[in-house]
C-alpha cells in the first residue's frame, strides 16, 4: 500500500513539474504587455487586425516600416509621423502623434508585439534599443 501511495505522489509531483514547464506566457510576458499597449494606444488607428485605414492610417501587416530598421521604427513611436511619407508606395494622410510619454519597456513591448503579429515575423525590440534611440533625440 505504501508503494502505491509513494508512486502516486511521485507521479503527481512529476506531472505538476511538467505542467509548470509548458505553461503559456503569462500576462507579464513581452507579448502580453505589448498587446495591452497596442490595444490602448494603437488599435483605434491601426485596427484590431493591424490592417490600418486605406489612405489614412498605414497597415502594420508586413510593411517595410514594421519589418525593417528597428531604430527607424522606434523613432516613429517617439516622434510620431507628421509628413506624408510613402510606406511601400502608398501615402497615408493621417498624422501620427508622438508617443514619447511611453516608457522604454512599453515601446519595446508594443513594437515586439507588432513585429510578431498580424502575419509578421521579425526580431524583438529591447528596452535598451529604445533607450539608445531616445538618447539620439
Amino acid at each position: 500500500m505504501k508503494k502505491i501511495i509513494l508512486t502516486g505522489v511521485v507521479l503527481s509531483t512529476t506531472l505538476s513539474f511538467l505542467s509548470a514547464q509548458t505553461k503559456k506566457p503569462n500576462s507579464g510576458s513581452a507579448a502580453a504587455r505589448g498587446k495591452k499597449v497596442y490595444e490602448q494606444y494603437c488599435l483605434t488607428c491601426h485596427q484590431v487586425d493591424g490592417s490600418g485605414v486605406p489612405h489614412l492610417n498605414p497597415p502594420l501587416i508586413k510593411t517595410s516600416f514594421v519589418l525593417g530598421d528597428k531604430p527607424t521604427l522606434i523613432q516613429v513611436i517617439l516622434k510620431g509621423m507628421q509628413s506624408s511619407v510613402p510606406i511601400d508606395d502608398e501615402y497615408y494622410s493621417n498624422n501620427m502623434p508622438p508617443h514619447n510619454f511611453l516608457k522604454d519597456q512599453e515601446i519595446a513591448d508594443v513594437l515586439t508585439y507588432v513585429r510578431n503579429n498580424f502575419g509578421n515575423k521579425a526580431s524583438a525590440v529591447t528596452a535598451a534599443e529604445v533607450k539608445a534611440a531616445r538618447a539620439k533625440n
